[in-house]
């Protein structure tokens, strides 16, 4: 157990060693983390680290446990020295290397942090370079852009003036439209007045036409 606790933990100390400096190694071992994160990486890892912690409890608990013999006996005997020893270096190689467990991971997540804000950056940069040159390269474009730009102003206010004529011709074919209806309306009602008064004159003519038959056949009696 203590030689692959010390294993585990030169292994990591190594692998922290390799991410802290900017070699051709760093580049694999992002690759190595990269890939341990994906699919069941993570569940194993807190498996084992889970582990640990336990493994780490129950020392330290035996420990204690062997503390308390002192106070009984009023000293260890050589057993337990070696017995607290033992608990004592598993226990230490445990957090240490839980520690640097949690240290490989923060850097592993800095350091990819670090290079996508590097690209980010560069990205930025090219693009601000590209707008600064045709910033600089399209001076001529903006010139004719804003000509361009007045002589469709110039017409949107030639709309305009068209647009405020029709308007007043329309509102004045209104009013006449309106004035046309109120004569129309006028002249119906006149023309229904002549009608009147031209069938009153009718009956008035056939009523006079009856009363000069009736006396004209009372004279040849």
């Amino acid at each position: 157990m203590i030689q692959l606790l010390f294993t585990l933990l030169a292994a990591e100390a190594a692998l922290v060693l390799v991410l802290l400096f900017r070699t051709p190694a760093r580049r694999l071992a992002l690759l190595a983390l990269d890939r341990a994160k994906r699919g069941r990486g993570p569940v194993m890892v807190r498996t084992v680290a889970a582990t640990m912690i336990v493994v780490l409890g129950s020392s330290g608990y035996s420990i204690a446990k062997i503390r308390r013999r002192v106070g009984d006996l009023g000293q260890l005997t050589p057993t337990d020295q070696v017995l607290a020893s033992r608990h004592l270096l598993e226990a230490s190689l445990m957090g240490y290397s839980l520690f640097l467990g949690i240290i490989i991971d923060r850097l592993h997540h800095y350091i990819r942090e670090l290079r996508t804000m590097k690209k980010n950056m560069e990205a930025v940069t090219k693009q601000s370079r590209v707008l600064e040159e045709a910033k600089h390269g399209s001076v001529e474009g903006i010139q004719q852009y804003q000509k361009e730009i007045s002589s469709l102003n110039e017409q949107v206010q030639e709309l305009k003036r068209l647009s405020e004529k029709k308007t007043e011709e329309l509102k004045t074919a209104e009013a006449n439209a309106l004035a046309l209806q109120k004569q129309s309306e006028g002249l119906l009602t006149e023309y229904e007045r002549l009608i009147a008064e031209n069938e009153q004159f009718r009956s008035q003519l056939q009523s006079m036409d009856l009363r000069m038959s009736h006396s004209d056949g009372k004279k040849n009696t």
